[in-house]
Parts: C-alpha cells; structure tokens; sequence
C-alpha cells in the first residue's frame, strides 16, 4: 500500500519557509521548527518533514527520527480536541487503561486515530507528570484529574456544542 501525496498549499509552503528562515535554516533549531510547523498544519506529514529538511540542509531521515521520537509530534492528523490518557505507572495501577477504554468505546476509535467528523481523536502518553491526580486525561490543554470511566461522558459532553 502506498502512502497518499499530500499537496502542500503555495501559502502554507510560504508560511512553513518562513519559519525555517525565522531559525535562520539552523540544523540546530530543528525541533523549534517542527513545533511551529506543526502549529501551522495540525501534523507533520513527509511533505512538511522533507521541506524542513530542505530548508535546514539535513536528512529527511534526521528529521524523520525526531519526529518519531517526541511523542509530542504526529504524522497523522489529530481532531479538533485531541485526547491524551495517561498511561504512565501512577496512572496505570490506578485505572487509566479502563478510562482509554471507556474513550474508545464511546467515541469508536482506537487508540492513534481520528472520528469520522475530525472532532476528536485519542492518544495514549507516558506521563505528564500530574502523578498525584491520577489517572490524568489531557483534552487539548485542559487537564482532567482523577478521571474514572464514569466521568469521560462528562467529558466529552463539555465539548458537544463547540
């Protein structure tokens, strides 16, 4: 199965340039260019990971590595309110895996994808470092404290008219 070709719109392509050049094309400033890239497209797909590479003269391979490592980058789109579950060990012994499975019940997805109308999509994360509110769920920025899978209706339902 082969991958789909995105095309990059000529004023993302710009805007994505001009990130590099506010870097100053530095090797070194390969992730800062990655956050901002993302900011711009939501994702890192290999055309915006093959631009940056361009840009900064390094491997697409160099900038492929970091973007698999951080698992703050993605290669797939996520949803408008992307959801991140704790699964860290504090989280973990104190239940986070029935609150993903919960979230994937309802919502219809598996973990690392997207619902159908682009509203949400669910990732599993190793630790945002909140151990003592556990298990934790992340919806964008907003963090949810001792969630249990009784709460992720109450969840979502905060996000159903936005």
């Amino acid at each position: 199965m082969s991958a789909i070709k995105i095309k990059l719109r000529e004023n993302d392509l710009k805007q994505l340039k001009e990130v590099c050049e506010s870097f100053n094309n530095d090797p070194g400033e390969l992730i800062n260019v990655l956050h901002k890239a993302q900011g711009i497209f939501g994702y890192l797909p290999a055309e915006v990971q093959e631009v940056v590479a361009q840009e900064l003269k390094v491997p697409v391979a160099k900038v492929y590595g970091v973007v698999t490592f951080y698992s703050f980058f993605t290669m797939v789109p996520r949803g408008k309110y992307p959801i991140s579950v704790c699964t860290g060990t504090a989280c973990y012994v104190r239940g986070a895996e029935k609150v993903l499975d919960e979230f994937k019940r309802i919502l219809k997805v598996p973990v690392g994808e997207t619902t159908s109308d682009g509203k949400f999509s669910i990732a599993g994360l190793r630790c945002v470092g909140a151990c003592g509110l556990a298990p934790v769920v992340l919806v964008g920025d907003k963090t949810y404290g001792r969630v249990a899978p009784d709460g992720v209706k109450e969840i979502l339902k905060e996000y159903e008219d936005k």
